[in-house]
């Protein structure tokens, strides 16, 4: 299925089956979203992401940054991060998702992608901190990237657009029977900025 040319309707799952999700399209103005773009690139402390596989350390162009509560662990790809306290920003955008999707979150993971040519492989938000089937909020500034799911069984594909200031919302089963990806793309130049809210669990 293929999303880049419907309008966004919020209470419409995109993927039909075996879980949930609901993109809202933009919910900032363009200016709001090119303020945010802005502060989220010069106030964030980002690194470099770091995986290990097979045995051997990675280093990634992309960058990440990890935020909460309280100084949650987060483990993925081999590698633990420990969360850093909420910015002002970080709070406003997290009151912002909390408001339309009605969902709260204790954390937040950021993603830096410098251009297209970075992107991030097929993969399930199912690590074993998170608690089980709860939402993600995936907020989006800067160029506007291509999306996919992938039905972990099926195969089945469905693929959107995030757009600069857009919300997307996975909830229920998603993590266990869909993969997601965000495909590199040599014709964008420009920068990225995503926030995936989400919940660890015990809090």
């Amino acid at each position: 299925m293929d999303l880049f040319n419907s309008s966004p309707d919020a209470e419409f799952n995109l993927l039909g089956r075996d879980g949930i999700a609901n993109y809202y399209g933009r919910i900032f103005s363009a200016k709001e979203a090119d303020q945010y773009l802005e502060i989220l690139l010069n106030e964030i402390e980002w690194k470099n992401d770091e995986a290990v596989i097979f045995g051997k350390k990675i280093i990634t162009k992309r960058k990440v940054a990890w935020y909460g509560d309280e100084g949650f662990e987060y483990t993925y790809s081999n590698t633990t991060k420990s969360a850093l306290g909420w910015t002002r920003t970080l709070v406003d955008l997290k009151k912002a998702v909390e408001s339309k999707s009605g969902d709260t979150f204790n954390s937040c993971l950021l993603n830096l992608y410098h251009s297209g040519d970075e992107g991030m492989a097929w993969h399930s938000d199912a690590e074993k901190q998170l608690k089980k089937n709860a939402a993600i909020g995936s907020l989006s500034f800067g160029a506007p990237r291509k999306f996919c799911f992938k039905h972990k069984q099926s195969g089945e594909r469905v693929d959107l657009l995030l757009e600069h200031g857009s919300l997307l919302m996975m909830k229920g089963r998603t993590q266990d029977n869909w993969l997601h990806r965000l495909p590199p793309s040599s014709l964008v130049k420009k920068p990225r900025v995503n926030l995936t809210f989400r919940t660890i669990a015990g809090y």
